[in-house]
């Protein structure tokens, strides 16, 4: 019986972007000083027409024309990013550009995937529309939609070649802000790395008209108002701005028109690592209702960990994850495995094919040995809650049933050495018996400048084993704090409770403290909540 390894979101967090920012206002505040406004030669530039053919159709043929053809895009939805968490009824803001007066346009994917209903604002009109979705690439972060009404202005494509030195305009909406903004540059490099933590593309365009969050999925320009590409990055550090070319976005647009997903199964995700880099995967944002995704179950939270037995982002971009995606048909069976942190369960299922299932989880693993034991199968605890010590430097998520809570310091006979959390629905019977379930979590930065987790964990064997049988020690890592566990059986006889003892130490610190969690365990109920303690217990504030 061996726990699996459980990493919790704030462990993912420094998978950085490949190309550092995606284009969209996520609607969060942004460090970065916004752009300055562009200058009236930026805004109203006066240029020589550049060297392509007079296209004679009914499309924008004027830089001037661009904005009517332009529009701002609000997705409003649920999602739940890696670093902020739940987010319900959240709106983020790109733009998008309309290529068809029927109100076919073209966005990122990132911008629309997964949102309950899209809002567009058209011309500068005072009042969205509705817009719905036609297709989706989510490996080259492109969407298609159709905006309500007809007879649009519309935008087609540049037809020269896409040199650099060659000079174009960003148009969009920056920032979330309604007023339309457009900014002039050059091509600088015409094959620059497309790799990112959410697209994958051999290769993008590099350009130096500054782009902002929330030009994500707009334009990219001629002076005659013919379409080069479509914005979807920036790397605001290096004042570095990308778009997808027209040479790789022209063909999937005309897929995606025809109700089609390109390299798509249904997510909007980001590839995330652990800072240890045992861990990788794409995180799920957000599922498309009837995707290939949905229909294998997977959910918002979850981190697709390997495809076909692949394991996915170890360079913390969506490169493997995309290459498997284009050499396998849209309806072939890949067989995948997900880990869901909210339930702490590790799933194997197939898209296309067999639905999702648990293949391990700590209740799961060890519940029937409490069971034969004589333990109570009680299914779970009816909620939990946060619990801190008085010092508010430690915390964990106990049953609400655990009402007795002792928060006092780590004391030994020299006084203090740290900080303690003691829970459980009695305590003196769970200090004093072994029919009561419960936890004890303990921090000390002193204990730690004297021995490390394997001594102290062999002191608490000392304590127990008289009265617990050994059932084995097991390593633990969960990508914040490493150490080892015991766990023993038949404490205080037959038909006695269980114990999980824990001794553990940061990933990243380990001369820091050392950490000491112990968990009474007498049902299945009892096991799910040793889950919850483990996914959950944190230093957060200075020891005592």
């Amino acid at each position: 019986m061996k726990l699996s390894q459980k990493y919790r979101p704030a462990a993912l967090l420094i998978a950085g972007l490949v190309i550092a920012a995606m284009a969209c206002n996520l609607g969060q505040t942004t460090t970065e000083e916004p752009a300055p406004p562009p200058s009236p030669e930026e805004s109203q530039p006066e240029t020589e027409p550049d060297s392509e053919p007079v296209i004679e159709s009914g499309a924008v043929s004027s830089l001037e024309g661009v904005r009517q053809a332009v529009v701002q895009i609000e997705a409003q939805g649920t999602f739940i990013d890696p670093e902020v968490g739940l987010q319900v009824n959240v709106a983020g803001r790109g733009s998008g550009f309309i290529v068809d007066p029927s109100g076919i346009a073209v966005t990122n994917n990132h911008v629309v995937t997964g949102a309950a209903l899209l809002k567009v604002w058209v011309s500068g009109e005072s009042e969205p529309r509705n817009a719905r979705v036609l297709g989706v690439s989510e490996c080259s972060d492109l969407a298609v939609i159709d905006i309500e009404g007809d007879n649009h202005p519309y935008l087609d494509w540049f037809e020269g070649p896409i040199d650099v030195g060659l000079e174009i305009y960003s148009a969009g909406f920056p920032l979330g802000d309604p007023e339309f903004t457009m900014t002039k540059g050059i091509v600088s490099k015409a094959n620059a790395n497309g790799e990112t933590t959410w697209a994958s593309l051999d290769s993008v365009l590099e350009h130096d008209a500054t782009i902002n969050p929330g030009n994500s999925g707009g334009p990219l320009v001629t002076s005659s108002g013919r379409i080069v590409g479509i914005n979807y990055a920036t790397s605001q550090m290096f004042s570095q701005y990308f778009a997808i070319s027209r040479d790789v976005a022209a063909g999937i647009i005309d897929q995606l028109r025809q109700d089609q997903d390109v390299d798509s199964i249904g997510v909007n995700g980001v590839a995330v690592v652990s800072d240890d880099r045992s861990l990788s995967g794409v995180w799920v944002s957000s599922v498309a209702s009837g995707s290939a995704a949905d229909m294998a179950g997977m959910q918002p939270g979850d981190i697709l960990t390997t495809m076909e037995g692949l394991v996915l982002a170890t360079d913390g971009t969506m490169a493997d994850y995309c290459d498997i995606l284009r050499t396998h048909g849209p309806d072939e069976t890949l067989r995948i495995e997900v880990l869901r942190y909210q339930d702490e369960q590790y799933l194997e299922g197939q898209l296309n094919g067999r639905p999702l299932e648990t293949s391990f989880s700590f209740k799961e693993e060890l519940g029937p040995a409490v069971a034969d034991e004589g333990g109570s199968t009680n299914v779970s605890y009816s909620s939990y809650e946060w619990v801190s010590d008085d010092f508010g430097s430690i915390t964990v998520e106990v049953p609400s049933d655990w009402v007795d809570v002792d928060g006092s310091p780590w004391l030994d006979d020299g006084g203090v050495i740290g900080a303690s959390i003691w829970a459980a629905p009695d305590l003196d019977d769970f200090a004093n018996t072994w029919t009561i379930p419960g936890v004890i979590f303990n921090v000390s930065d002193d204990l730690a400048k004297l021995g490390g987790y394997i001594q102290l964990l062999d002191i608490m064997r000392e304590n127990y084993i008289q009265a617990c049988e050994l059932d084995g020690r097991f390593e633990y890592n969960d990508g914040y704090y490493r150490g080892s566990y015991d766990y023993l059986i038949r404490c205080g006889g037959s038909g006695g409770s269980d114990l999980l003892v824990l001794s553990a130490i940061p990933v990243d610190g380990p001369q820091e403290m050392l950490i000491l969690v112990v968990v009474q365990i007498l049902s299945t109920a009892d096991l799910e909540a040793a889950d919850r303690v483990l996914a959950t217990f944190d230093v957060i504030g200075t020891l005592p």
